[in-house]
């Protein structure tokens, strides 16, 4: 059952083009909605078993071959994300069947790729084998691209799609490195397994290069800083992606490679030690850059930044200790990872209806411009009360969800802080860049409502604004209901939720007891979010009349010109190394392929310690066939230095009447009649084509042209003669002739061992081969016969051509193909 759940939104997305013409007049989104529904209620279903310890695996070959499963588990921590896959997709899939006019969009697109994101997401937080979690991890990279860039006539769209697939899907390809690395040093790709084998893998070789190049990935596809400058950009995208892939998905995919890696690398210093520096740095980084934004999808863009840098600074505080079973540093550990459980959670809740409320703001007042905006909360009252909600939580303002999780965040900081994190830098700065972080996510968080909705109305908007339809309004209004009932019954989301996915990460924390409450009392934490909301909101009174929090820092080189520059000279570089070889002669082009081919078979050879070749078992040479051998060296040597194109023809045919007589002496008269039949058509093909090319320039008639020629050619024929005789004498298998010898009469009744195979053994490849043959020469015929428009009298005319129009039509596109060189010939 999990099998068909998991596949069923790549089998909807291959159907609903179909179903859309089937049913014209509804909106495509409708026939996309079972999908995620289906997800959120099978999941749901699974609750109480996951909640009780147990998860649910499942087992299919896909390569076996190559030893590769497609792997499915549900656990606590894949049955957390696959709720808030289905979850949040069916509230997007709703609010983008309203959003999106599909008497004006390509609806039907949307929905296949959003389809395929899902299933690919899904995919990826299920998988218990590392090569198919790298194969759905690369596909949430295409399939974003996709959504990212739907309205492709925008040139941000499709940058800001480059730019995210170029730095996840490299990312990606560092991930897929690191699994690697392990699996050399498990000789496993089982998540599962891997975790098992933890304890024996921090003194291999391999262990930290692959930590790293895990880390790269998971860095890369949470938007970590320096590797954040691609999420703003992707907000180009429509606003039911944003909500969706930048909220609770996409984005969550880094997050969740690194919670599910903790397990294998906890307690590593260098593990956690950039999990908490990444995470913090990106916390300030973003939250202050959130706060300077003109843009409100800008501003949310920023925001998650900041939030996935506090989710990924708990998970490293959590994975200090998170090995060690009981005491009071597991307990420390259990409560970093529950909090960054517990607010990735909210976020999913409150950005996603904070990103549906900006979607809501720019489709009614046609701006997103917050200098452009004000008032509106007297004119879309339910909007306003839904961002109000959302913004709340966000702030870390009681009594949302968002309070909980940043309270927690606090403690865990002021924890390390305490009791002595073990890091090279102070400690004193992980609760200190924690508080000046969630200092400006208060600031931006009542910038974004004041600005917005608060003061006059603007007359800037482009058009009147009004309240948003009922269909538009209710998707994030359950989300933003979700905030609040996060924060006014924690105890809710603890058991089912938090506790299993905890138990993921941090076994020796199975039994512990989660307690969530709004008020645990007079604490530092409390003192802590004091000082946010005084400093938070004189920040936003001081931004006007303060340049550094209202004006762009100057810097000497920016991130984003520093990956316009790369992407820039890679360009560049390309285009020189292609301008050296891409020369317009086929001629350069075949020596560069065999050459290479020469090359790369030989540097092969030496590196494995050369070719084993024996002689034994073979036939002895009849004086026959010595002759036959020779004269078929002559003249296939004598080719290159011909000095006509005739004369090379002539010799070529020799060359291939040459293999009639061997087949002879072989006694295949089967195999001599197909040959003849072939070189004689082939050397009359040539004779015709060459019939309409120039003469040879006496340049090429030099030994100078002629003997890399010569050279190219014999090292390819000494080449792969090394290795028919390197493959004879190493044979790993026994011979196949044998079996077609005893067994052709037997099983097909027929003496004619070669006729045998081709007819039955191998009936379907020939079968097979005669359609190609057929569909080329259909297409040659339909190339032939093809009607060109003819200009007479000033209109144009295209009636049935006759057999004579054929034929010239035929010689002007084979004398244009046959003369095409010569505008390269002077590049020969």
């Amino acid at each position: 059952m999990i099998f068909i759940v998991v596949f069923f939104p790549f089998l909807l997305a291959a159907l609903l083009p179909l179903l859309s013409r089937l049913f014209g007049r509804v909106h495509a989104g409708w026939l996309a909605l079972p999908a995620p529904a289906l997800l959120l209620v099978y999941f749901a279903s699974l609750l109480p078993e996951v909640s009780g310890g147990t998860a649910v695996e499942v087992s299919m070959p896909w390569m076996p071959s190559l030893d590769i499963r497609l792997d499915l588990a549900v656990d606590g921590l894949g049955l957390l994300f696959a709720l808030l896959i289905g979850g949040i997709g069916v509230l997007v899939t709703l609010y983008s069947v309203f959003y999106l006019d599909r008497n004006k969009e390509a609806v039907t697109r949307f929905y296949v790729c959003l389809l395929l994101f899902m299933g690919a997401m899904l995919g990826v937080v299920l998988s218990d084998h590392l090569i198919a979690l790298y194969a759905f991890w690369e596909l949430t990279s295409v399939s974003s691209f996709l959504l990212i860039a739907f309205w492709h006539h925008r040139p941000q769209s499709r940058d800001g799609a480059m730019k995210s697939m170029l730095i996840t899907v490299l990312g990606g390809l560092s991930m897929l490195a690191g699994f690697l690395l392990l699996y050399l040093q498990t000789d496993t790709f089982s998540i599962r397994k891997i975790i098992a084998l933890a304890p024996e893998l921090p003194g291999h070789s391999l262990f930290v290069p692959a930590m790293l190049l895990i880390l790269l990935g998971a860095f890369t596809k949470s938007a970590q800083f320096p590797f954040h400058i691609w999420l703003p950009d992707a907000m180009e995208a429509p606003t039911p992606v944003s909500a969706y892939l930048h909220s609770a998905t996409m984005v969550k995919a880094g997050l969740y490679l690194a919670a599910r890696m903790t397990p294998v690398f906890a307690g590593q210093a260098v593990w956690y030690s950039m999990l908490i520096g990444a995470g913090l740095i990106t916390l300030f980084y973003g939250s202050f850059r959130a706060f300077k934004q003109t843009d409100l999808k800008a501003l949310l863009a920023y925001s998650t930044i900041s939030q996935l840098g506090l989710i990924m600074a708990l998970i490293g505080l959590g994975s200090v200790h998170s090995g060690s079973e009981g005491g009071l540093e597991s307990m420390l550990s259990a409560a970093a990872l529950a909090a960054a459980i517990l607010h990735l959670v909210n976020h999913a809740a409150f950005k996603g209806t904070l990103f549906m409320a900006v979607g809501i703001v720019d489709h009614e007042t046609g701006t997103r411009d917050i200098r452009k905006l004000g008032g509106l909360m007297a004119l879309m009252p339910v909007t306003f009360t839904i961002s109000l909600l959302g913004a709340l939580s966000m702030a870390g303002v009681p009594p949302f969800g968002g309070y909980i999780s940043k309270e927690l965040f606090f403690a865990s900081a002021l924890d390390a802080w305490r009791h002595g994190l073990p890091l090279r830098t102070p400690v004193v700065l992980v609760p200190l860049i924690a508080w000046l972080g969630s200092v400006f996510t208060f600031a931006y968080s009542v910038r974004f409502i004041v600005r917005t909705f608060g003061g006059r109305e603007s007359g800037d908007p482009d058009r009147r604004p009004h309240e948003a339809p009922a269909g538009l309004l209710l998707p994030p209004a359950v989300l933003g209901a979700a905030a609040l009932l996060l924060g006014l019954a924690p105890g809710l989301t603890a058991s089912p939720l938090v506790a299993p996915a905890l138990a993921s990460i941090h076994p020796a924390a199975a039994e512990a007891e989660l307690h969530f409450t709004l008020w645990h009392g007079l604490t530092a934490e409390v003192w802590m979010t004091a000082g946010v909301f005084a400093l938070g909101a004189g920040i936003f009174f001081l931004q006007r009349k303060a340049a550094l929090l209202r004006d762009p820092l100057p810097a000497p080189i920016s991130l984003n010109g520093l990956y316009g520059g790369i992407l820039g000279g890679v360009d560049r570089a390309g285009r020189r190394l292609t301008s050296l070889y891409m020369t317009g002669s086929l001629r350069h082009y075949t020596m560069y392929l065999f050459g290479f081919l020469i090359l790369a078979l030989t540097a092969t050879a030496a590196a494995t310690g050369g070719v084993a070749i024996s002689l034994q078992g073979l036939a002895p040479m009849t004086v026959y066939e010595a002759v036959i051998l020779t004269a078929l060296i002559a003249a296939a040597a004598a080719v290159p230095f011909a000095r006509s194109r005739l004369m090379a023809i002539i010799l070529t045919g020799a060359v291939g009447y040459m293999v009639v007589l061997f087949f002879v002496v072989f006694r295949a008269p089967d195999l001599a009649l197909t040959q003849i039949i072939v070189e004689t058509v082939s050397v009359t093909l040539f004779l015709l084509c060459f019939y309409h090319l120039p003469a040879l320039k006496r340049d090429r008639e030099s030994l100078r042209f002629r003997l890399p020629n010569f050279i190219i050619a014999l090292g390819v024929g000494a080449v792969m003669t090394l290795i028919a005789l390197a493959a004879f004498s190493g044979r790993s298998f026994e011979s196949i002739s044998d079996y077609y010898l005893k067994e052709s009469y037997r099983l097909a009744g027929g003496k004619n061992v070669v006729n045998v195979i081709l007819v039955d053994f191998r009936g379907f490849d020939t079968m097979l081969e005669i359609v190609v043959l057929g569909v080329a020469a259909f297409a040659i015929y339909a190339l032939i016969t093809l009607r060109l428009p003819r200009k007479s009298g000033g209109r144009e005319r295209s009636g049935r051509r006759n057999s004579a129009s054929s034929t010239r039509t035929s010689a002007a596109m084979t004398s244009s193909c046959a003369r095409w060189p010569r505008s390269s010939s002077s590049s020969s």
